[in-house]
């Protein structure tokens, strides 16, 4: 297996960190297929970019919050391409709030797509790799799992569940060739980062030894480094990509 040879499913792939992970892994020769939840055009550009990178990518619609929604997914890419060697979680949401006044319907949302989405992709993705006796996944989870962070509770505790998953998942899945690795990115320059006001971003970059935001594709060649044939005796990691933020 080689990545030329390889077909990579990578979640909320449209934008920002997705999108870089997309085109790390078409630049290396992977098939992408790239999953998005809502914006269908942003999903094209990346399917557009990758190809553009010589690669063959197609986008397909799933909300990864439903466990028959990730079950279709899984199937649909293995028959448009024959079949899924990498998966890449990367479907995320946050719906910040202080502990005391969050909404318990916002809580019960980001760990369904964060959480659950992973875990249900992995068990769909599971079933095809095992059969192929092969198979790359890799979670994304974040610094803010590792270290907690004031007004997302809800956020952290996907990201934390994210870490236990990955470990129990590597274990189980080793022996079938299957590696299980985490990607914990710090504060990351992304649209979802755009938005904050200038005191908490100044706030969080004074948390950094670099002083400064990482990019995308930083975090998509952590990514691809776990994707990648050559990282065969590598399993149940977390790779922090945070500029020194969790030190």
């Amino acid at each position: 297996m080689t990545m030329q040879e390889s077909v990579a499913l990578v979640t909320g792939g449209s934008r920002g960190i997705g999108r870089a992970i997309c085109l790390e892994l078409a630049r290396q020769g992977a098939a992408v297929a790239v999953n998005y939840a809502g914006s269908e055009q942003a999903a094209l550009e990346t399917v557009e970019a990758c190809r553009a990178l010589g690669a063959e990518a197609e986008a397909f619609r799933a909300d990864v919050s439903r466990p028959e929604a990730c079950e279709e997914l899984v199937q649909a890419v293995k028959d448009r391409f024959g079949r899924v060697d990498i998966l890449v979680n990367n479907a995320g949401i946050t719906r910040d709030g202080l502990l005391m006044t969050a909404k318990a319907e916002d809580f019960e949302r980001v760990l369904d797509t964060n959480l659950k989405g992973a875990y249900f992709c992995m068990k769909a993705a599971a079933k095809v790799m095992v059969r192929q006796r092969y198979g790359r996944v890799v979670n994304l989870s974040s610094v803010v799992g590792l270290r907690g962070n004031p007004g997302q509770t809800g956020y952290a505790a996907s990201k934390a569940g994210i870490l236990g998953l990955t470990k129990a998942a590597a274990k189980e899945l080793a022996a079938r060739n299957i590696t299980v690795n985490a990607v914990a990115p710090g504060f990351i320059d992304t649209d979802m980062t755009a938005v904050l006001p200038e005191k908490a971003r100044e706030a969080m970059l004074s948390t950094i030894p670099m002083g400064k935001p990482g990019v995308p594709e930083d975090v998509a060649r952590a990514a691809a480094f776990f994707a990648r044939p050559e990282s065969a005796y590598v399993t149940g990691q977390v790779l922090c990509v945070d500029g020194g933020m969790a030190v």
